[in-house]
């Protein structure tokens, strides 16, 4: 789990996994380790929205109750809060997903007929 938050290669935690900031790397450059396997797909934006949805809306609501702002204060408070919360923890979810995918030896799903048994 720390190899992939730190953004670092699953196989020798040596080399780095991304090449930009969301863009992952086409290999390792300390162990060659190709990155083509990895596929998290829409997980990291899920996870990210999800986690930081929840403190955003309570955030909202508190500020709606105790102060009763009119909806241009949440376009400047709780819109921004939301978006960077959800950047700042796209890139650690991702490298962890990608990580757990070659940890786990994740593949493709297949379907098995009852012939092909």
């Amino acid at each position: 789990m720390k190899t992939g938050i730190l953004g670092r290669c699953p196989r020798c935690q040596q080399g780095h996994l991304f090449s930009g900031f969301l863009q992952l790397a086409p290999s390792c450059e300390v162990c060659e380790l190709d990155y083509s396997f990895a596929d998290p797909a829409d997980g990291p934006a899920f996870f990210a929205m999800t986690i930081v949805a929840v403190p955003a809306l309570v955030f909202a609501l508190w500020l709606q109750t105790t102060y009763e702002v009119p909806i241009w204060v949440h376009l400047i408070t709780t819109l921004p809060l939301t978006l960077l919360g959800s950047l700042i923890l796209l890139r650690p979810l991702k490298g962890w997903l990608v990580c757990s995918q070659y940890f786990h030896k994740a593949e493709e799903g297949k379907l098995v007929r009852k012939g092909d048994v």
